[in-house]
């Protein structure tokens, strides 16, 4: 199965989203390359127990992937929705 590349929503925000996710992640506590931060996923599946390689990983089930995904993903959106909130309180300050 070929592998899937998403695309954003917004043209040219893919190295910004990049970035996002190495800062999010080293915060909380990843060693993190920034100029491959998909590769802090495999750090992430170690740590949760889940035998992620480079390559094929046919043999991991969706679930184990998705707890890998989620910790990932789930850490960006919390920081997403406090970076959010944050704006929200200093615009209503102003």
């Amino acid at each position: 199965m070929a592998r899937r590349r998403r695309k954003y929503a917004v043209p040219g925000v893919e190295q910004g989203m990049q970035a996002f996710k190495a800062d999010v992640m080293k915060r909380e506590g990843y060693a993190v390359n920034p100029n491959q931060p998909d590769d802090v996923k495999y750090e992430v599946a170690k740590e949760l127990g889940v035998p992620l390689q480079q390559g094929n990983n046919g043999h991991l089930t969706t679930e184990s992937v998705g707890h890998v995904g989620g910790k990932i993903g789930g850490t960006m959106v919390r920081e997403m929705i406090r970076l959010a909130q944050e704006q929200i309180a200093n615009r209503e300050q102003n």
